[in-house]
């Protein structure tokens, strides 16, 4: 008895014994669980307690931009030839509607949208992510809001707001000049947050393109409180975007549309102030609207503007190219100047040809000009002259002077594509695989051959006959109310051509208009002055030798294939102030047809602008 109890006390002391180090073992493991929560409490209350709070609250607040009002461009008397205008808009998020296509299939019966309004909205919606809103119709008129409002409970995630959009008052007058803006592509949005913002537009031509980035300012933000799926609870708080930069351009925006009032189809003309480079006008026809590119533009009017020869969306001033023809005399008789090949009383006999090997090259005067200095060959336009001069100074030297004229180089104006056209070369031709011969530097002695020249370049040229600088042409003449450089002709360094050669050219030039040339109709009123000029005609179809015998007509023929024709001018000779360039496809007769223009947007330009460049004034107004 004594025995069994004695054995089941040690049992009863044996499992008190496990017990106790199980419990031990279940503290320590109970202790070191709490000492770790302890530590990451710790941790993440007192360490790193205010990140995890700015995390927090970054997850409740969440911070979106909106556009900021696009800078306007004004003209150089202040008047606005792009602004701003309030647009009423339907937009679309698609994370608030469960059905995006039934919606916009709803949308569609209130306010009809057009196959390529779908396509666009479709292709928004999978670029962007759902909670950014995507414009389905901009310009509302008031029945269509009272619409949308009224069918508000069929139409879930869509709201009209209030936005701006972009106008542009001239319409097609200044249209290749100022350019136009469309929605952001694909390739502009990247990781840029204000590329996907509805309404936001981006400059795609002209100085919009140029200066898209100040004209298109900083987005504004706001903070809103949103829930857990992103849905904005409130507004917290509000900073508003900084506008973007007025532009003022040096072009007169009345001269530029009374210039076009009296051109044709497919003229151009550009007017530089001569001493500076400004660009006063740059007109040319046809044209088109670029506020059609604010709503989008239609498959159907892209085929049309396309498809059309007369190709109005190009700007013909930077991007046509053309043979200067008889216009490009005067640099060669600078060449040939420099060059020592002459002196200007030399002459030279014009029986109407020139006879080089077994080839004959036309004076444009059949019966011949007889003896010609170099005066009296710019005067009466002798292309035998000419011949002589391009042969005896060869057309590398007559390319260099060229380039130094601005011609067949890189024009700093601020029009993105520009092209600078071609001054041929010896080694350029060479390069092609293709020979040089003398015969085709004696064509190119009258502006004929491979030059391919804009009519910008062309009155670039001029401007620095006139000037004796190397005035380069821009458009820009202040960028939020200060001024750029530029303004003053001292800004322009010396072109390093002699002035007793300059003179000598002016001199000619003069006769051109005034002494019995060949544009005696561009003379200017008396209260004008007197006009500096050259007349210019380059054929685009060669005229056969047949054809010369026969007598050939150039009036009977169809008018693709008459000539052009050009004239370069600057005034007042003895203080120019306003160079000119006017090229007429098929014009026929450089004095018939691009001389009695000149004459005109002459006259037009001293009435507007006065023989003083007038001062800035800026416009003040709504943006």
């Amino acid at each position: 008895m004594l025995g069994r109890e004695r054995t089941v006390r040690k049992e009863e002391e044996r499992r008190r014994g496990i017990f106790t180090r199980r419990a031990a073992v279940l503290g320590a493991i109970q202790l070191g669980a709490f000492g770790f929560l302890g530590s990451r409490l710790y941790r993440l209350q007192v360490e790193e307690g205010a990140r995890y709070a700015t995390l927090a609250e970054e997850n409740r607040v969440s911070a979106r931009l909106f556009a900021p009002p696009r800078g306007r461009i004004l003209d150089r008397n202040g008047k606005v030839v792009a602004g701003n205008r309030l647009n009423w808009r339907a937009l679309l998020v698609a994370e608030q509607t469960v059905d995006v296509g039934a919606t916009l299939e709803t949308f569609s019966k209130i306010v009809p949208l057009a196959d390529h309004e779908k396509a666009r909205i479709e292709r928004e919606i999978r670029r962007n992510r759902r909670f950014v809103p995507v414009v389905l119709r901009e310009f509302l008129a008031w029945d269509e809001m009272a619409r949308i409002e009224v069918n508000a409970p069929d139409l879930p995630g869509i709201s009209v707001d209030m936005g701006t959009t972009r106008m542009y008052p001239e319409t097609e007058h200044l249209a290749h000049v100022v350019g136009y803006v469309a929605a952001p592509a694909e390739s502009d949005v990247g990781d840029d947050p204000l590329m996907q913002l509805p309404g936001i537009r981006v400059g795609r031509a002209g100085v919009e393109r140029h200066h898209d980035r100040i004209l298109r300012g900083r987005a504004g933000a706001v903070e809103v409180e949103v829930n857990a799926v992103g849905r904005v609870i409130r507004e917290l708080d509000r900073r508003e975007g900084i506008p973007g930069q007025d532009v003022q351009l040096s072009v007169d925006a009345e001269l530029q549309k009374a210039i076009r009032g009296r051109i044709e189809e497919g003229t151009t003309a550009v007017l530089l102030d001569a001493r500076n480079g400004e660009v006063l006008a740059m007109a040319t026809k046809p044209s088109f609207d670029p506020n059609i590119f604010n709503s989008g533009v239609s498959a159907a009017q892209w085929r049309q503007w396309t498809a059309a020869r007369t190709t109005p969306l190009i700007n013909k001033a930077t991007n046509g190219l053309y043979a200067p023809g008889s216009t490009f005399k005067m640099i060669v008789a600078l060449a040939a100047l420099e060059a020592r090949v002459c002196r200007p009383g030399d002459i030279v006999s014009c029986p109407g040809h020139l006879d080089f090997g077994d080839t004959r090259f036309h004076c444009h005067n059949r019966n011949g000009h007889g003896g010609m200095n170099m005066r009296t060959a710019i005067m009466a336009s002798c292309d035998v002259y000419f011949y002589e001069m391009a042969r005896r100074v060869g057309m590398d030297r007559i390319a260099a002077m060229g380039n130094r004229f601005g011609l067949g180089v890189d024009l700093d104006i601020e029009l993105p594509g520009t092209r600078r056209g071609l001054m041929p070369t010896r080694g350029w031709r060479l390069a092609q695989g293709k020979s040089w011969s003398i015969g085709d530097t004696i064509v190119h002695g009258i502006g004929q051959g491979f030059y391919q020249l804009t009519p910008l370049s062309l009155a670039v040229m001029t401007a620095r006959l006139a000037s004796g600088r190397a005035v380069q042409p821009h458009l820009t003449r202040s960028i939020g109310g200060r001024p750029v450089r530029g303004s003053r002709a001292e800004d322009w360094p010396s072109l390093g051509v002699s002035d007793n050669d300059l003179r000598l050219i002016r001199e000619a030039m003069w006769a051109v208009v005034n002494g019995g040339g060949t544009a005696g109709i561009a003379r200017l009123p008396g209260q004008y002055g007197q006009m500096a000029g050259k007349t210019g005609t380059t054929q685009v179809r060669r005229v056969t030798r047949e054809q010369r015998e026969r007598g050939f007509n150039v009036n009977a023929v169809p008018r693709e294939w008459r000539p052009h024709a050009l004239f370069v001018c600057y005034a007042p000779h003895d203080n120019p102030l306003y160079a000119l360039s006017v090229i007429v496809e098929h014009g026929t007769s450089g004095s018939g047809a691009a001389a009695p223009i000149a004459r005109d947007i002459m006259i037009e330009a001293f009435q507007r602008l006065g023989p003083q460049r007038p001062g800035q004034r800026v416009a003040e107004g709504p943006r």
